[in-house]
């Protein structure tokens, strides 16, 4: 376990760096590193905390700043809404047919990851895993 704990840490170190900004805590990657590793806590304990918040911080550099024109990207090309039964929160698995994804453009940040919409919210999903990395309020 420590072992883990000390990789995890390791990682965010650079994450942590990278997340100064500033926004506070409301938004872009410090914003998504608060967010996962509340989100990440609640799947998987303190391991799931650094790991969601290395994944919410990753996010929330994504968007960051152009939440409002991400949003309004994400409405014009009409993405039909998932209806997901459960709590929709970071940490969701979404499943791989019934949900359409589509790529994150790069003029909105990092490449490699995917949106969808879920119950009528945009959600960052990390393409390999379908996780939901951030909910796009």
């Amino acid at each position: 376990m420590r072992k883990i704990m000390l990789v995890a840490a390791v990682a965010v170190i650079p994450v942590m760096a990278f997340a100064q900004n500033p926004q506070g805590a409301r938004g872009g990657a410090t914003g998504g590193a608060a967010a996962g590793a509340v989100g990440g806590a609640v799947v998987g304990g303190p391991v799931g905390a650094v790991v969601g918040g290395v994944g919410g911080a990753v996010a929330g550099a994504i968007v960051g700043d152009n939440t409002p024109r991400f949003k309004t990207y994400v409405s014009e090309h009409e993405v039909p809404s998932y209806t997901y039964r459960e709590d929709l929160q970071v940490g969701a698995v979404l499943p791989r047919s019934g949900v359409t994804y589509r790529k994150v453009p790069a003029e909105f940040g990092t490449k490699g990851y995917q949106y969808t919409v879920v119950n009528d919210r945009t959600v960052i999903v990390e393409p390999r895993t379908r996780r939901v990395i951030q909910i796009i309020e």
